[in-house]
């Protein structure tokens, strides 16, 4: 690996890890808001970045190194602690509450989006004509506009990459929790019991890991034209 690739990993995993966070700290802040300290009294109620590593240290070292050595990109996972028999007696809740880690990812996708918007319009940044996921966007002139367009770009791209990961309705991602919101109340509760099975978890890690690029191209294609309307991105 060349000292430009190492860099370039070690930005992606900054950022990452700042996103994942952010993620995880939404979720329990979201929970304590809605009436479960669980989160809070484990300390994860921070944007600390250690706490969140030391609980989740497959999750936020191996797994995004990994996937960047393989694809180029990084996805990842952390978890914040909640009580199942608060979950269960307040569905509603529980699936805002797992909505906050993807609504993390989606305000860090927007101050992204912002920011590339506001450094084409004073003349920092401008519209490449390939789009990676580390060039969303490129400098005018060389120097340290160039890390900032590389830094901005990943922050929008990983957000995307996180906000979509934790959205499938595969335990143990967010978008299982919400799924369990539709459910009829029994069959929810065998769901939540099913998501709760190590097994079942590492099985919706695998099935999410083969089905995100499926989903994913497409998301980031209309998330370009929105960043660039008119554009015609594949």
């Amino acid at each position: 690996m060349s000292p430009q690739q190492l860099g370039l990993g070690l930005l992606w995993y900054a950022v990452f890890v700042l996103s994942t966070t952010f993620h995880e700290a939404a979720h329990g802040f979201a929970a304590l808001r809605l009436g479960d300290p669980t989160a809070r009294d484990a300390g994860l109620v921070t944007l600390d970045p250690l706490p969140h590593l030391q609980r989740s240290p497959f999750g936020m070292v191996v797994i995004p190194i990994f996937s960047f050595l393989v694809g180029g990109w990084m996805v990842g996972w952390a978890s914040t602690p909640y009580d199942p028999r608060w979950a269960y007696y307040h569905r509603r809740p529980a699936a805002l509450m797992a909505l906050a880690g993807p609504g993390a990812n989606l305000a860090l996708i927007l101050v992204a989006a912002l920011l590339i918007r506001l450094g084409m319009l004073l003349g920092f940044f401008a519209q490449p004509e390939h789009i990676t996921w580390t060039q969303t966007t490129v400098a005018r002139s060389p120097g340290f506009a160039e890390g900032v367009a590389i830094a901005v770009s990943i922050l929008f791209s990983l957000n995307l990459i996180l906000l979509v990961f934790n959205l499938l309705p595969v335990p143990p991602l967010d978008g299982s929790e919400v799924l369990s919101l539709f459910l009829h109340e029994s069959m929810a509760q065998r769901y939540r019991e099913l998501m709760a099975q190590p097994a079942a978890q590492m099985i919706g890690l695998v099935v999410a890991w083969n089905v995100i690029d499926v989903i994913l191209n497409p998301v980031y294609t209309i998330a370009l034209s929105l960043l660039y309307p008119g554009s015609s991105y594949r």
